[in-house]
């Protein structure tokens, strides 16, 4: 996926924690690009933010979401945008994404960095994933272009039984996980459909190419799927 009629100019290029990574400006909206394969941009995010507006739904506050992957801060301005919730953890994986949130790219979020509310963790995902116990009502997952489409090869670990079991097992009782994809992904909804009790794919047009998919999942009891709660090291 490229820049759509502006050609793009290179604001900042880097090399991060997971390979070479630019922030691109074209004609004023802003992309970012690793290892030269389109990630994310501030073009459209109706698909980010209904991520986070499933992964709350409709439940009473004060709620307590995790965020994987900050991308261009969407989905986190969608979920401040509920006085619902009462806590954001956010895990970012490469500190430069963060500091551009702070900087070029803090208007499309509405500066959501600064809100109190929130919580930044710099670290892999499935690290934090591996190491933590605290549990939230809600979880969007948004490291990758999809199940399909993951940014690294130990990426797809979260996509199996053994890693939808551990973020079920992060999720309150009634709590939903909603993953974002690019595209259908009809394997990756027969896992999820294994480990939880209730499976939504939600379709949200983008103006170019196959609608992305969102993809809510939740359960009525919290725990580990029985054989599945492990996940193997990926760093």
């Amino acid at each position: 996926m490229t820049a759509r009629g502006d050609e793009a100019t290179v604001v900042e290029r880097i090399e991060g924690r997971l390979g070479e990574l630019a922030l691109r400006n074209a004609g004023g909206c802003y992309e970012i690009i690793l290892n030269g394969a389109f990630l994310m941009d501030t073009r459209n995010g109706r698909s980010e933010r209904r991520l986070a507006r499933l992964a709350l739904g409709d439940r009473p506050g004060p709620l307590r979401l995790a965020i994987g992957g900050l991308g261009v801060g969407f989905s986190l301005a969608e979920a401040l945008s509920s006085d619902r919730v009462e806590r954001v953890t956010v895990i970012e994986i490469e500190p430069k994404v963060i500091e551009w949130c702070r900087t070029a790219l803090a208007s499309f979020s509405g500066d959501a960095l600064a809100d109190p509310r929130v919580e930044i963790v710099n670290e892999d995902f499935a690290t934090w994933l591996r190491r933590g116990e605290a549990t939230f009502d809600g979880i969007c997952l948004d490291v990758d272009n999809g199940p399909a489409w993951t940014v690294t090869d130990a990426n797809g670990a979260l996509y199996t039984d053994e890693g939808l079991a551990l973020l079920r097992k992060r999720l309150k009782p009634g709590g939903v996980l909603t993953v974002w994809s690019a595209a259908a992904a009809p394997k990756f909804e027969a896992a999820l459909r294994r480990v939880f009790d209730r499976v939504e794919a939600v379709s949200v047009p983008v103006p170019r190419g196959e609608p992305d998919v969102v993809y809510a999942a939740s359960c009525v009891r919290t725990g580990a799927v029985s054989g599945r709660a492990s996940l193997s090291s990926s760093h």
